[in-house]
């Protein structure tokens, strides 16, 4: 009987646990601050606690002593990742990073490699506090009272995506990453701007590749605006319509909030032109965002790793962007040029410069990786910041709204000088695959 009630007991836990929004956790030894939930390196992540360490290999707990939130951390010489069972919807995440008695060096990336924090430096002693909001996604489509009425259709290869998984998983990086504390909040007051897309555009969980959406956090304030990813590798605006990932964002948008449209690569590898679908799509949900009170903001395909002879850049794109500048300037929506930024980006690089901004690596760079890498369309992480980095120049250049939530960190960006790839900070997530993304 009594083990019965143990059960039930643990269950019934489980299931508080499961539908609980605030989490308060103290990283380090055993002394614990109160209200808190130690975490230590022996904290394995358990589904019936629905917290912990997705792995627990090389990590330490150390304790210096003093203030019990703050006098001890967790660190560990390769990346780690902390995941936490949790509801969909907006969070602010409040980390405590740094070493009482020692320095200290964090790179924070949420889900799928989304970064939000980059190369955090602590001096010895010193302990900072860092916010950072994250949307949490499942692939259910509900209406507003909450009730399932759909569900995503989801590619075989996005089940083991970070951001599908109905955990909120977060990546500690860097030389010396030392975390003391991690509280979690629900926000439903942020701006949150929805990305549509394909694999330029896509969280992409796996090294080398990488979109400026999953860098796009890094430039904009917490707690005001939120970045909210639903584009995925290889979809045509009328497969983002078949598999219903536009009729989950519908369902989610609210007033005030932005949706970021940029299609044209596959629609156009579809064989498709801009007069077949592509039009009447894009206007109908430039339609529906107003409608919902949302704002549209049209993207341009960023251009391929295509020169002439002149080392110009070749459009590859047929009518597609021209297309959507044209519609901007129908339905008076928004335009973000980034065929144009990207074509000076490139043309600035010159032909083989630009091959360190894409997928260009020799064989058995990565796993499972037995020739060389050459891709013309997707991006390495470099490539995918500078990217992000003209996105925001074009919203801040053009006086957008959206303008007053760019954080800080972005300084003003010139496509015509590009940022040195030696300057640029991304030291590697564990997660590594050669197989190329959908799409062309």
């Amino acid at each position: 009987m009594k083990n019965w009630i143990s059960l039930l007991t643990v269950l019934f836990c489980a299931t508080i646990f499961a539908q609980q929004t605030t989490f308060k956790f103290d990283f380090g030894g055993s002394r614990v601050e109160n209200g808190f939930i130690p975490i230590n390196s022996t904290s394995k992540f358990d589904k019936k606690i629905g917290y912990g360490f997705m792995d627990i290999s090389g990590l330490k707990s150390v304790d210096n002593g003093g203030n019990a939130l703050t006098g001890d951390f967790v660190t560990s010489d390769k990346p780690f990742y902390f995941s936490v069972v949790i509801p969909e919807g907006n969070y602010d995440i409040k980390l405590n990073l740094g070493d009482t008695k020692g320095s200290s060096e964090t790179t924070v990336r949420v889900e799928n490699r989304r970064l939000m924090l980059n190369d955090v430096k602590t001096q010895r002693g010193e302990i900072v506090e860092k916010l950072i909001t994250v949307h949490v996604k499942d692939s259910i489509i509900r209406n507003q009272d909450g009730t399932q009425i759909g569900i995503v259709k989801l590619k075989p290869r996005e089940r083991k995506y970070l951001h599908w998984d109905n955990l909120l998983t977060i990546e500690f990086n860097d030389k010396a990453p030392k975390v003391c504390s991690v509280i979690i909040q629900p926000n439903k007051a942020p701006k949150t701007i929805y990305l549509t897309g394909d694999s330029t555009v896509v969280d992409a969980q796996y090294e080398p590749w990488a979109s400026w959406g999953q860098m796009l956090p890094y430039f904009f304030v917490p707690n005001e605006v939120v970045i909210a990813n639903y584009a995925e590798s290889g979809e045509t605006l009328k497969a983002f319509e078949d598999r219903h990932r536009i009729d989950k964002i519908w369902n989610k948008i609210k007033k005030g909030d932005y949706l970021f449209i940029q299609f044209g690569h596959n629609d156009q590898k579809a064989g498709n032109s801009t007069k077949s679908g592509y039009r009447k799509r894009l206007k109908e949900w430039i339609s529906k965002a107003k409608e919902l009170g949302a704002t549209p903001v049209l993207v341009t395909s960023m251009n391929r790793r295509v020169f002439d002879r002149n080392n110009k850049i070749v459009n590859t794109l047929d009518d597609f962007p021209d297309a959507m500048r044209e519609i901007a300037k129908e339905d008076n929506v928004d335009l973000i040029d980034l065929n144009a930024l990207s074509k000076t980006l490139f043309e600035a690089m010159g032909p083989d410069k630009a091959k360190k901004a894409f997928v260009y690596y020799p064989a058995n760079s990565y796993p499972n990786q037995p020739t060389a890498l050459a891709d013309d369309t997707h991006f390495n992480t470099y490539g995918a910041f500078e990217l992000a980095k003209c996105v925001v120049k074009s919203i801040v250049d053009q006086n957008l709204p959206l303008k007053k939530y760019i954080s800080k960190k972005y300084k003003s960006f010139d496509p015509n000088k590009p940022d040195a790839v030696e300057d640029f900070h991304w030291p590697k997530s564990i997660y590594m695959e050669s197989l190329k993304p959908d799409g062309n």
